[in-house]
């Protein structure tokens, strides 16, 4: 089944006791941007997740911006919002950032299977037709079995190690002004992990937000099927996570770099290129 659901679908499942709707919208630099705009209004019975409060931990020395929280303060709040192993979970976002694509990874991850993003988000829910509302939804409580993937993602020391590896590829997913290093906004250091080739995540994406069709996402990656191994990355492990969506929804199984490049520049003697490639 692919990773996407339409509008139409999830409309016409609304009232469905099996699904959990989560609303996943951010900016990293606000805050408190989603829970705003959550309240401002939202699709029915959806509950609000913070990118940043709820799928990431608070940033240490090394790790990134957004390392995983711990397993068992995720598990409590996934319970809380009604979310069981056997539940359907739609994530939307408004395509921003990559927020629906990191909670479906982070879901992912822990092993849960039966979780979809709504397709072009909320504004395609809203191009739609449907409406918003404003009442937040209560929960009966879930139960969580956890279930950790590690094959689905690695670490610093891991790429480090296969710097020119002509088998493993890293992918990075940041925008091509930020890949080349002529502008940082975020982190200490502009430029990229030496050897990365740079597929902007937003390419994947229709003018409207939407992922395009299987056939238009494998002429983006064509060039990727020679390698063994992929490692995404981005700024700090979310971004990242809307091209693994994309290359898992045309067969490929890759790797995220959760600490990316704000863990990567963390160390001061990982080398930093500049440029094209």
């Amino acid at each position: 089944m692919s990773n996407f659901v339409t509008p139409s679908w999830l409309h016409e499942h609304l009232e469905d006791k099996n699904i959990i709707i989560v609303d996943c919208r951010a900016d990293l630099l606000d805050r408190e941007y989603g829970k705003g705009k959550y309240e401002e209004g939202h699709i029915k019975g959806a509950f609000f997740i913070d990118v940043k409060k709820d799928l990431a931990a608070e940033a240490k020395e090394h790790g990134g911006r957004s390392p995983l929280p711990e397993f068992e303060v995720l598990k409590e709040k996934l319970e809380s919002i009604g979310i069981s192993n056997d539940k359907i979970i739609v994530a939307y976002d408004e395509v921003l950032l990559a927020g629906a694509e990191r909670f479906w990874w982070m879901l992912k991850f822990i092993g849960h299977e039966r979780v979809y993003i709504l397709n072009g988000g909320i504004n395609a829910w809203i191009e739609a037709g449907y409406s918003l509302v404003k009442d937040i939804p209560s929960a009966e409580r879930g139960n969580f079995i956890l279930g950790p993937k590690e094959d689905i993602r690695t670490d610093m020391h891991y790429v480090k190690n296969n710097l020119g590896n002509n088998k493993l590829i890293v992918i990075d997913s940041r925008a091509p002004e930020r890949y080349k290093g002529e502008v940082e906004p975020i982190d200490p250091k502009a430029g990229h992990i030496p050897g990365a080739k740079n597929y902007h995540w937003k390419d994947v994406l229709d003018k409207k937000g939407g992922f395009k069709p299987k056939k238009e996402l494998e002429k983006i990656f064509k060039d990727l099927k020679k390698y063994e191994e992929i490692i995404l990355q981005c700024g700090s492990g979310i971004d990242a996570c809307g091209n693994f969506v994309a290359m898992d929804e045309i067969g490929f199984k890759p790797k995220l770099y959760v600490g990316s490049w704000s863990d990567w520049v963390s160390y001061e003697d990982n080398p930093v290129a500049t440029g094209n490639e």
